[in-house]
C-alpha cells in the first residue's frame, strides 16, 4: 500500500482526523486483504477544492469486484468496509436511519437532459442541487415565483431569503434596537428622545441585503455548475416536465425529479381579503408605512409580526381564532402572548374576520365575529395582516401526470424523501407533516443528494428539532412539549423543573422579568432523560441552539444540574434548575449568584 500526498499542507489534517482509522488493527487487516488496481488510495491534488477531499477505501464486494466506498459517510464512521451502529437515542429509533443500503443513482448521460431536475429554488432545492452537483450529477433547478395579489415578487432563494427568516430577522433587530436606544438613558448615554424609526431607509436597508443574497446565489450556483432556470415547470410524465419560460415552452426530461416548491401564505375566504390584505410576502417590502395593523392569526409569523411592528412604533392588535402558537407548549405559548400584551399589544381572542372594506378615506373597515359569544364587531385599520397558515405549492405542478398523489396540498414522503413515484422525492415544506424550517429543508435536501448520488444512506432525522419565535421577549425551544411529554410517558412518569429568572441586563433600565421563564421536561425516575428544554427570554434562540445538541445526545437532569454555568448569563438559568412543579414550590429566584 502507498499513500500519495501530493500537497504536504493536508499531511498533518490527514494524519488528524484519520489516525484512529488507521490504527485499528480489523481495519489494518481489511485494507491489507484487498487488491488495487490504482497504486494509491489517497490523492491530494494541489487543485483539489475542500468539497472534493474525501477519503475513499476499496472493499470488495460478493461477487470479488472492487467497490469505492466513502467512508466519510456517517454509516461508515468507524470502520471500513463495514457498516458502523447508529448512534444511540433515548427520543426515536436511530438505527432505522441507517439499516438500508444506500440508493446510488446510475447516470443516464445520454438518455435524459439531466440526471437530476430540483423543481423549487428556495433552500431545500438548492442545498440538494449543489450537493448533487458536488456528487457526479448533472442538474437544474427550476425556480418561479408568482407575484403576490398587490404584485409583490422576489429572486432565487426561496421564502426564507426573500421574505421569511432574514427579513423577519433584520425587522425584529431594527426593533429590539429601537428599544435598546431609550434603554440605554438609564445607562448613562445622552439620548435625543426624538429618536423615531424611518419604515422607508428600513426597507430600503433590508431589500439591499435580499437583492445582494439573490445575487451571491445565482454566482454561486453558476460556479457550481447547476442549471438555473427561471421557469414554472409542470409534469408531463414522471421523467418530462414543461417549463414555461419567457421565451416560450421548454420541455425538460431528466432520470429523477425532486419537488421542492415549498408554500406560501393562505387568505381567508371572506370578502375583501384577497382585494385588500396583505401577507408577510408583502410586509417586509411595503411601500408604505404599515400604519396601525390588525394581523389576523397567533401562529409564530403573526406573533412575530406584531412584535417588530410594535417596536417600530406601530399599533398592531392579533386577532386569535383558537389558541395561540399552536404545535407548542401552550404554558410557554400563553405566557408569549402574556408578555405581548403587557408591551401593549391588544389580542382579540375567540375572533374571526367577516369582512373587510375599504372606505374613502383609504382606511380599511373590518368586521369580525366573537365565535364563543356570537357578538360581532368592528374598527378600522391602515393594514390588515393575514398570517392564518400557509398552503403547499402543488397546483401548478400537474402531478396526477407523473402519478404523485397528494395529502391536503402537501406531498406524503417515506423516510427518505420518496413520493409513490420511484424517480421523484420531495424536500422541504411540501413535505406533509415536518417541521416547516429552513434548517430543517436544507439538510434534508443535502442528505437526499448524498443517498442518490454519494453512497450515502443517512437519512433525515426530523426530531427534536430546535426553533425559536422573534417574539419581542424571544422563545425557544427543543424536544418535547409538556402536553406531548404527558401524552407519550403519562403524568406520572414525567417531571418537570421550572423556574423564573432575572437577567442581569434588565436591572438597571427596570425592564420588565414577569415572563423570564425556563423549564426542562424530563424522565421522573431513572436517568431522568431530558424530554424537551423551553426557555423565554432575551436571545432565546443563541441560548437553544447550543442545549439542542446536548438533548439530542441524550442529555439527563443530572448531567444539566452539574453542569457549571457561565456567569452571569441567561443561559446558566438551566444549570440552577431545582425545583420542580409536583414539588409544589415557588420557582421564582431570590438572589442571582447564590
Amino acid at each position: 500500500m502507498s499513500l500519495t500526498l501530493w500537497n504536504s499542507r493536508f499531511s498533518v489534517t490527514f494524519v488528524r482526523q484519520y489516525a484512529t482509522i488507521f490504527t485499528s488493527g480489523s481495519v489494518a487487516t481489511s485494507i491489507l486483504q484487498n487488491k488495487f488496481t490504482n497504486s494509491s488510495i489517497l490523492s491530494f491534488h494541489n487543485n483539489d477544492k475542500p468539497r472534493q477531499r474525501t477519503l475513499y477505501t476499496m472493499q470488495s464486494n460478493r461477487q470479488g469486484k472492487s467497490q469505492m466506498t466513502d467512508t466519510t459517510d456517517s454509516a461508515n464512521i468507524g470502520g471500513i468496509g463495514a457498516a458502523a451502529a447508529a448512534p444511540q437515542h433515548p427520543h426515536c429509533d436511530r438505527q432505522t436511519m441507517y439499516d438500508h443500503q444506500p440508493n446510488r443513482q446510475q447516470s443516464s448521460r445520454g438518455t435524459y437532459d439531466y440526471d437530476l431536475v430540483v423543481i423549487g429554488g428556495g433552500s431545500a432545492g438548492l442545498a440538494c442541487a449543489k450537493e448533487a452537483v458536488q456528487n457526479g450529477a448533472r442538474v437544474a433547478c427550476l425556480d418561479y415565483v408568482k407575484p403576490t395579489p398587490i404584485g409583490t415578487k422576489w429572486g432565487v432563494g426561496g421564502t426564507c431569503v426573500n421574505v421569511g427568516c432574514i427579513p423577519k430577522k433584520l425587522m425584529h433587530q431594527a426593533s429590539l434596537l429601537g428599544e435598546a436606544v431609550h434603554e440605554a438613558a438609564a445607562y448613562g448615554w445622552n439620548v435625543d428622545d426624538k429618536i423615531k424609526p424611518d419604515w422607508s431607509k428600513l426597507v430600503s436597508s433590508v431589500q439591499n441585503h435580499i437583492k445582494s443574497v439573490n445575487w451571491v446565489t445565482r454566482v454561486d450556483l453558476r460556479d457550481k455548475k447547476v442549471e438555473y432556470i427561471n421557469g414554472l415547470g409542470s409534469f408531463v410524465d414522471r421523467h418530462t416536465m414543461v417549463a414555461k419560460l419567457k421565451s416560450g415552452d421548454r420541455t425538460i426530461t431528466a432520470q429523477t425529479f425532486v419537488i421542492a416548491v415549498g408554500g406560501r401564505p393562505r387568505y381567508p375566504d371572506i370578502p375583501g381579503a384577497v382585494e385588500y390584505g396583505i401577507t408577510s410576502d408583502d410586509l417586509f417590502s411595503l411601500d408604505h408605512e404599515p400604519g396601525k395593523t390588525l394581523v389576523v392569526g397567533a401562529g409564530y409569523i403573526g406573533l412575530e409580526c406584531a412584535g417588530f411592528l410594535k417596536g417600530l412604533g406601530y399599533e398592531p392588535t392579533v386577532m386569535v381564532r383558537s389558541i395561540v402558537l399552536r404545535g407548542f407548549d401552550q404554558q410557554m405559548a400563553e405566557l408569549v402572548a402574556s408578555s405581548m400584551d403587557e408591551r401593549g399589544i391588544p389580542f382579540l381572542r375567540k375572533t374571526v374576520p367577516l369582512s373587510v372594506t375599504k372606505q374613502d378615506n383609504g382606511k380599511l373597515l373590518v368586521k369580525y365575529k366573537n365565535t364563543e359569544t356570537g357578538e360581532e364587531g368592528e374598527d378600522t385599520y391602515d393594514t390588515v395582516l393575514w398570517a392564518v397558515g400557509r398552503k403547499g405549492l402543488v397546483e401548478d405542478l400537474n402531478l396526477s401526470n407523473a402519478g404523485v398523489t397528494t395529502f391536503k396540498d402537501k406531498i406524503q414522503v417515506d423516510t427518505k424523501e420518496a413520493t409513490n413515484v420511484a424517480n421523484i422525492f420531495a424536500v422541504g415544506d411540501i413535505i406533509y407533516g415536518k417541521p416547516e424550517l429552513t434548517p430543517v429543508a436544507v439538510l434534508a435536501g443535502r442528505l437526499l443528494a448524498r443517498r442518490l448520488y454519494g453512497g450515502s444512506n443517512q437519512r433525515m432525522d426530523y426530531s427534536d428539532v430546535a426553533t425559536t419565535v422573534f417574539t419581542p421577549l424571544e422563545y425557544a425551544c427543543v424536544g418535547l412539549s409538556e402536553e406531548d411529554a404527558v401524552k407519550q410517558h403519562g403524568a406520572d412518569g414525567v417531571e418537570v423543573f421550572h423556574g423564573y429568572y432575572k437577567p442581569t441586563e434588565f436591572f438597571i433600565p427596570q425592564k420588565s422579568v414577569r415572563y423570564c421563564y425556563l423549564k426542562a421536561v424530563a424522565e421522573r425516575t431513572g436517568d431522568q432523560r431530558v424530554y424537551g428544554l423551553h426557555y423565554l427570554g432575551p436571545v432565546a434562540g443563541e441560548v437553544i441552539q447550543g442545549f439542542a445538541a446536548a438533548l439530542k445526545s441524550g442529555l439527563t437532569i443530572n448531567t444539566l444540574i452539574n453542569t457549571v454555568g457561565i456567569h452571569p448569563t441567561t443561559a446558566e438559568e438551566f444549570t440552577r434548575l431545582s425545583i420542580t412543579k409536583r414539588s409544589g414550590l415557588d420557582p421564582t429566584p431570590a438572589s442571582c449568584c447564590s
